[in-house]
């Protein structure tokens, strides 16, 4: 809303008070000011002057000699090339020393050897923007009506000296879409007089208009009047002023009047040539299957049977609330028309103009709500105006088809309530006061304020609505801030939270950037690469915005290979990414209840481990890589007693992929993927893995980091080479000689395997690497071979393994 601070003058006095801190006052008060523009970009010694004579240029074909008096001692002589300056115009005259916006100076000079004391202006050389200005007015320079004083300042005239407050508007603040109710929060918020205009309803002798309401859900107040003896023409200069300053374009007396009082009063009005409404009847129904309106815009419109009419009784003549139909459009012909005046269903319009793409200042008052009270007062305006200003006379009644009466809402405020939520001992007099200031009739009793909102201010309904009115106009600025009472809590992360951000540092530090990849995900790529919880349902979405995007994942796997293959096609070669989410779980196909949320880690590696360098080698990737990844995540998390058990599972490498385990329960995978799927999605060797983070972290302990001091003792060696079963995990192998080797044995190092005809078919030779020490002493040969032949006979007899010889 452009609220024009020299008009808002008429309905508030605003002496001492400037727009800036006009503009301070309505935002602190709730209606805030976006900005503050003035009209005047720089007019300076302009003035009007009356064209008193032409004769063309002695040397130039399109240039013309003026003579202009300004009401000086002399006429000035002044050389125009407007096609349009004539004999006996009022037109803008710089005049010798004049400035005009863009930072143009005007001064004495001659064109084609003619002296030119100053410079007759067009409308665009006076800053008037063109979108506000008619096609005679854009083209040529600016003719002024011919009632203007010679002489006078054209800033005054245009009223240009004026500012421009741009209003940001809340949903719920439609009454400030009105000059009138900005002048109602102005007058409250400053405390001052308020002077409305008045006036009165013009009856007319003639036949009333017939309405009918088809669907008085949709109009349940219509009212109109018939005006005749119309004499169109230019809409005088103050009431064009108004109009460009609030950003409405001037079209004709006529339509200048019912755009003036829809700014005047918030509320829209219509005006329909009479003389094209057949059968003299308005009905207002629902458009019919098929129906078709061309607008005012010459453009030809579907309706819906949504789409609100107003009729003739034979066909569409606008569309309500939204434009009016070019079969009935005021023309220079017109002479009585049929002004129209309503209350249209807020939801309706809304849908209408969203669905036709019509937006306009009419639209965006209704779907707001306009006031039932304000409707008739609108009405009677109007016709005032067109009898003042266009020559008419009221030709009939005011017709009104109303369904129901204005509910009168009256709101009861408790004075301990409103002063314990502002937390301010405001009095019952400063109350009472403030409610006078805005208008509202007040009654109390035993400490109860009884308030009758007017009907202007739809956003009042409940008891700390009233609170919030007192809040504003008694100035926020005044109510002291004070800190919560009461216990209070340091805030802090929780467990979990703790070890998430652990998780997220740890895998940052190694060199794994995170992601965060979509929810929702195709079928396919769930079924494609097995996961923890393959055997859950994906939840369909039942409107997907897209078929790429129309369940909720299972696992976090599918998104990150669609994330690698992305980044592929980009040339990225090295990959290393991680995601820490949630997967949506449930066991039923059809789920009436909320899914299951569970928390989950995932990650993948594909490239080289590092990048290439001239001097080093490049590093493989490979399932050891990933192993010792997780294995130092798990340390740094205090998880303990993680094996890893060889697996065959969908989409992956059959001989390389394994089940995290802790105890008997599987909390993780770790793989490769299959050549297939890499295949499928342009991927070299890649490796993944998905944890369980409820199960996992369930096992973490406190991170601790222990500090032992060097050896003090030596430490004595032993290799150990065995036969196995090939199909005998080398984890269990190590359970066992850590086990028989006890308290003196410090570390076991794998450092060989190998199959073929040497061992057997079947077999594998595994070696390691067995070190002894003790913390208190030197150990001797004796000791060592004990401990050491202790852990050859438990390999024997609990694995079945056999020395190689």
């Amino acid at each position: 809303m452009q609220v024009s601070y020299r008009w808002l003058k008429e309905y508030v006095d605003l002496k001492g008070v400037t727009p800036e801190q006009l503009a301070e006052e309505l935002t602190r008060g709730g209606i805030e000011v976006d900005g503050i523009q003035p009209r005047n970009n720089g007019v300076e010694k302009v003035v009007v002057g009356k064209v008193l004579d032409t004769q063309p240029h002695p040397n130039a074909d399109k240039l013309k000699v003026c003579t202009v008096d300004v009401n000086e001692e002399d006429p000035l002589q002044i050389v125009c090339g407007a096609a349009n300056v004539a004999k006996g115009q009022y037109v803008p005259v710089a005049l010798h020393k004049a400035r005009l916006p863009g930072g143009v100076k005007i001064k004495k000079s001659k064109l084609r050897g003619v002296a030119s004391q100053g410079m007759i202006c067009s409308a665009d050389e006076l800053g008037l923007p063109e979108k506000l200005l008619t096609k005679h007015q854009q083209d040529g320079i600016l003719v002024l009506p011919e009632e203007t004083k010679i002489g006078s300042d054209v800033a005054e005239v245009l009223e240009l000296d004026d500012y421009i407050l741009e209003l940001d508007l809340t949903p719920n603040r439609s009454d400030c879409l009105s000059m009138r109710g900005v002048a109602y929060e102005a007058a409250a918020l400053l405390d001052r007089e308020l002077n409305l205009p008045q006036t009165e309803e013009k009856v007319g002798k003639g036949k009333e208009v017939d309405i009918t309401l088809d669907v008085e859900e949709d109009c349940p107040f219509y009212a109109l009047q018939v005006v005749k003896n119309l004499k169109l023409g230019p809409s005088p200069q103050w009431m064009q002023n108004r109009l460009m300053a609030a950003g409405v374009r001037p079209i004709n007396n006529v339509v200048d009047v019912t755009n003036y009082v829809m700014l005047e009063y918030g509320q829209p009005l219509h005006a329909f040539d009479y003389q094209k409404v057949s059968d003299e009847e308005i009905i207002v129904r629902r458009a019919r299957a098929g129906e078709t309106v061309e607008t005012l815009d010459g453009v030809t419109r579907g309706c819906d049977e949504e789409t609100l009419l107003i009729t003739d009784g034979e066909k569409p003549i606008a569309i309500a609330g939204v434009m009016g139909g070019a079969n009935s459009e005021v023309t220079e012909e017109t002479t009585t028309v049929l002004l129209e005046s309503a209350y249209f269903s807020p939801t309706l319009v809304r849908r209408t103009a969203r669905r036709l793409g019509l937006r306009s200042e009419a639209s965006n008052r209704f779907e707001k709500g306009v006031d039932p009270e304000g409707i008739i007062p609108a009405l009677e305006r109007a016709v005032h105006l067109l009898t003042e200003l266009a020559g008419g006379q009221a030709a009939s009644p005011v017709t009104v088809e109303k369904v129901g009466d204005v509910e009168e809402v009256t709101i009861q405020l408790r004075h301990n309530r409103l002063t314990g939520l502002l937390g301010v001992q405001i009095t019952e007099e400063a109350v009472r006061d403030i409610f006078k200031r805005l208008r509202f009739e007040t009654e109390v009793k035993n400490e109860t304020y009884r308030v009758q909102v007017p009907s202007r201010r739809p956003d009042l309904s409940i008891e700390v609505d009233l609170i919030e009115e007192v809040a504003r106009l008694y100035g926020y600025n005044r109510i002291p801030s004070t800190l919560p009472w009461g216990q209070q809590f340091p805030g802090s992360l929780t467990q979990e939270q703790k070890l998430r951000r652990r998780i997220r540092h740890t895998l940052q530090d190694v060199g794994l950037f995170e992601v965060i990849g979509y929810s929702l995900t195709h079928p396919k790529r769930l079924k494609e690469i097995a996961s923890l919880y393959s055997g859950f349902q994906p939840i369909r979405i039942s409107m997907p915005m897209s078929d790429e995007r129309k369940v909720l994942r299972t696992s976090l796997i599918p998104q990150l290979v669609e994330t690698a293959e992305y980044n592929v096609h980009r040339r990225q070669e090295e990959i290393r990414l991680f995601e820490l989410s949630r997967v949506f779980l449930t066991e039923e196909k059809l789920k009436d209840d909320l899914p299951e949320e569970r928390w989950m880690l995932a990650g993948l590696l594909t490239g080289s481990g590092a990048g290439k360098h001239w001097g080093k080698q490049e590093e493989t990737l490979d399932f050891y890589t990933v192993k010792g990844l997780l294995e130092m995540l798990f340390t740094r998390l205090g998880v303990k007693g993680v094996n890893y058990r060889a697996a065959q599972l969908k989409g992956y490498h059959p001989g390389r992929t394994a089940e995290l385990v802790i105890g008997e329960e599987t909390v993780g995978i770790l793989g490769q993927l299959h050549p297939k799927v890499e295949a499928n999605h342009d991927l070299d060797d890649t490796y993944v893995f998905e944890l369980d983070l409820v199960k996992v972290l369930e096992k973490a302990g406190e991170h601790i980091v222990g500090y032992h001091p060097l050896p003090v003792y030596p430490s004595s060696s032993r290799d150990l080479a065995l036969v196995v079963d090939e199909s005998l995990p080398a984890g269990e192998l190590e359970a066992v000689i850590r086990s028989a080797g006890g308290d003196l044995l410090e570390k076991v190092n794998l450092f060989d395997v190998f199959t073929g005809n040497q061992v057997g078919e079947g077999k594998k030779s595994v070696a390691y690497s067995l070190t002894y020490r003790s913390d208190d002493r030197t150990l001797t040969d004796e000791e060592v071979n004990q401990a050491h032949q202790r852990v050859v006979e438990q390999l024997e007899s609990l694995t079945g393994a056999t020395l190689r010889k």
